[in-house]
């Protein structure tokens, strides 16, 4: 999945139905939440039980690599 595909402006969180944003190691992140879904084979997992929550200190990093 690259940066322009325009699936990524229809993609939601499963959770609180908002917006995702592509990272580089191949997974979509929600800030609001912290949460991150995988990304495999080009497929996003955008099931509940698929996504990860993050500590705090990679939520902060990850806000610094989502910030152009």
């Amino acid at each position: 999945m690259k940066p322009d595909d325009p699936l990524l402006r229809i993609l939601a969180c499963p959770l609180d139905k908002g917006p995702l944003h592509l990272l580089p190691e191949e997974a979509l992140y929600n800030p609001r939440l912290r949460r991150r879904y995988p990304i495999v084979d080009g497929i996003p997992q955008l099931l509940p039980s698929s996504g990860e929550q993050v500590s705090d200190e990679e939520h902060e990093e990850l806000l610094r690599r989502m910030t152009p």
